[in-house]
């Protein structure tokens, strides 16, 4: 069997599981959530998945909702004085990616891959191209986060994710799996505010895609 197949298999036992497990902690930060800052609890962006076709992510809220419109994190003047209290507790956690699981079930994302490029990162998606980085289900986490990040560039980034679509395959999952708890745990490579080009890991939020 194709292991893209075998892949998405996994992805839904899992996701459905998770969905199921993680109830009692998407009510808790749901509660903190709405108790620290007025606003939604949930978010969702335009991104860019498997063969550059565009779907919208969902994320837990991290912004004010006062945040100026379209401003990506990364280019807003103070980034701290926008994102709430829970908010920048769930982006050094990034449990504020927990919801994607939702992304993962419905077929948009896989648990792991490349992580989606924002609507307007045309420069990291060109840059995968030469690499074949597109053609592969974009992820919750990937090979690119564990090594690196938000502190990377976009030509090494997109480069990572070469790699891991050069050696996709089901050991490349699991060292991306666990190595991803490593880094969660030791808060590696967040940088509030991304790089001088991309953020990554930790990505940008716009006022206008809340959910209401």
């Amino acid at each position: 069997m194709n292991y893209l197949k075998i892949k998405r298999l996994i992805d839904i036992i899992v996701s459905f599981i998770g969905i199921v497990v993680l109830i009692p902690v998407f009510g808790l930060i749901s509660i903190f959530i709405k108790i620290d800052s007025t606003g939604p609890i949930l978010f969702k962006q335009r991104r860019f998945g498997i063969h550059k076709q565009h779907f919208d992510i969902l994320k837990f809220r991290t912004m004010r909702i006062d945040t100026p419109k379209d401003s990506p994190t990364h280019l807003l003047e103070n980034p701290e004085y926008w994102i709430t209290k829970v908010g920048k507790f769930l982006r050094k956690t990034s449990l504020d990616e927990l919801p994607q699981i939702f992304n993962i079930l419905k077929g948009d994302m896989s648990i792991i891959g490349p992580r989606p490029a924002l609507w307007n990162q045309f420069d990291l998606i060109d840059e995968r191209d030469k690499y074949g980085a597109n053609d592969v289900p974009v992820g919750l986490t990937g090979w690119a986060q564990i090594n690196g990040r938000d502190e990377l560039e976009i030509d090494v980034k997109a480069r990572l994710d070469g790699e891991y679509t050069r050696n996709i395959g089901l050991i490349m999952d699991i060292k991306c799996f666990f190595g991803t708890i490593f880094s969660v745990l030791k808060s590696e490579g967040v940088v509030e505010g991304g790089t001088s080009k991309v953020s990554s890991g930790q990505d940008n939020e716009t006022k206008e895609t809340v959910i209401k």
